[in-house]
């Protein structure tokens, strides 16, 4: 079973892709903001953190980074509906 945490600052959001992905993949915490998701990745050690892009209080970039030094197993997938490529490739 893919343990995920899921990061997004609108609660339906989380929820909608809470309901898609719980037939086949465990969401173990829902954050969000990017200091909440690194907080609850240090304590649950999930296999994947799908990450909204413009987050408050710490955004995706920093976030991501953070996360990717301290825990390079990992993985996060970072979403988005914005066009702009640069916001999604500042955070590798």
């Amino acid at each position: 079973m893919i343990h995920v945490l899921l990061v997004d600052n609108q609660t339906l959001v989380r929820q909608g892709f809470r309901l898609l992905l719980e037939t086949d993949i465990q969401v173990v915490a829902q954050a969000s903001n990017g200091r909440e998701a690194i907080e609850l990745a240090e304590s649950l050690h999930p296999d994947v953190v799908l990450m909204d892009v413009r987050l408050p209080e710490m955004d995706d970039v920093k976030a991501t980074r953070t996360l990717s030094a301290s825990h390079p197993e990992i993985g996060v997938v970072i979403l988005t509906t914005f066009k702009e490529d640069e916001i999604v490739f500042e955070g590798w």
